[in-house]
């Protein structure tokens, strides 16, 4: 598996981990790695970049986000499928070095792998929309 495809697996988990949890962000972090040990320094830095730039554009992110998911509220989806959709919107919104195809596929994968079938279908869809209608694009 590819270093990116790694760190976003990892990113996922650990935006779950800190939703369903009060736990400072230091001690999710830590907590994830020491459970899950043997990734490269590459991964934890982009998994690092993922979670922290989610994060800090969180506001931002679930109003781009709510603005394409018709008759959806995030607090109503799945933990996984929101988490997918924010941190797939960061990067279609902030990483300009990644392109949208490949940011979308790996979301995709990453719902049909962490959630249900169907999350798949939806997390396309969704950020489709955002890749076709948010052109600001904004380096990590």
């Amino acid at each position: 598996m590819r270093k990116r495809t790694q760190a976003r697996e990892c990113a996922i988990q650990i935006l779950y981990q800190r939703e369903m949890n009060d736990d400072p962000l230091d001690k999710v972090f830590a907590s994830f790695w020491e459970q899950y040990p043997g990734f490269t320094e590459e991964t934890k830095e982009f998994t690092r970049q993922l979670v922290l730039g989610t994060i800090e554009h969180l506001t931002e992110i679930d109003e781009v986000v709510s603005r394409y998911t018709e008759n959806w509220q995030l607090w109503r989806m799945a933990v996984i499928d929101r988490n997918i959709l924010r941190f797939a919107t960061y990067e279609l919104l902030y990483a300009g070095d990644i392109p949208p195809k490949v940011t979308i596929n790996e979301a995709v994968n990453i719902a049909k792998k962490f959630s249900q079938e169907e999350s798949g279908k939806f997390v396309n869809g969704v950020l489709d929309k955002i890749s076709h209608s948010e052109q600001a694009k904004k380096p990590i």
